[in-house]
């Protein structure tokens, strides 16, 4: 009977009832193609991000293909000129065993005293904990870094390594931040993404 009763309401009302029945099918069609849409826009977007990660990637490794090529003397002479380009001064390349980790050393603009330590390793290493502790125990103590930067051409450290890196405020630069670096980025940005690595700035000597 309710339904009887509602049927002979909206055909007696139907000059009123159509249009907001019209409104409310035009409101759930176009809720409808709007959600589509969002959902085709965020699908589209996400894709679009994988791919420029993706070529990011590539574009990255592409850019170690000459480090690759190089040998550890030449590529810490190369890493040097990076540290030039973004405006360290008085860069000098130890190029000697026994330097004591420091493959590198030199000053950044704001007067920081910076010392790398370069290993040339293949893509497939991993930076051990070993390595991490010879440069932990000389960076500081024997040559007095406000910012001690450890890179490597491999992908990784070991999970021990990174995590003495971050207590001892040590700058872990593996091969895809490396390549970051060689494509443009400057030696500031790098710095606080592996360990807090900043030290204490003093002026410029």
């Amino acid at each position: 009977m309710a339904a009887l009763a509602i049927a002979v309401w909206t055909a007696g009302n139907w000059a009123t009832v159509w249009p907001v029945l019209v409104t409310i099918l035009a409101i759930v069609v176009v809720g409808g193609a709007g959600w589509g849409l969002l959902r085709a826009h965020r699908l589209a977007v996400g894709r679009d991000r994988q791919w420029r990660a993706q070529e990011e990637a590539r574009a990255r490794e592409l850019s170690m293909t000459e480090v690759d090529a190089l040998s550890w003397q030449d590529f810490e002479h190369y890493v040097a000129d990076l540290c030039r380009r973004d405006g360290c001064r008085d860069v000098v390349v130890s190029g000697r065993s026994g330097d004591l980790g420091a493959d590198v050393v030199g000053y950044l603009a704001d007067g920081r005293k910076l010392v790398v330590q370069v290993k040339k390793y293949a893509p497939e290493r991993s930076v051990s904990s070993q390595d991490m502790q010879k440069f932990v125990g000389t960076a500081r103590l024997e040559h007095g870094a406000d910012v001690a930067l450890f890179v490597t051409t491999c992908r990784a450290f070991t999970k021990a390594a990174l995590g003495l890196a971050v207590r001892q405020d040590i700058v872990a630069l593996h091969r895809d931040l490396l390549g970051s670096w060689v494509k443009g980025a400057h030696l500031e940005t790098l710095i606080p993404l592996n360990g807090s690595g900043g030290g204490a700035r003093r002026p410029p000597a």
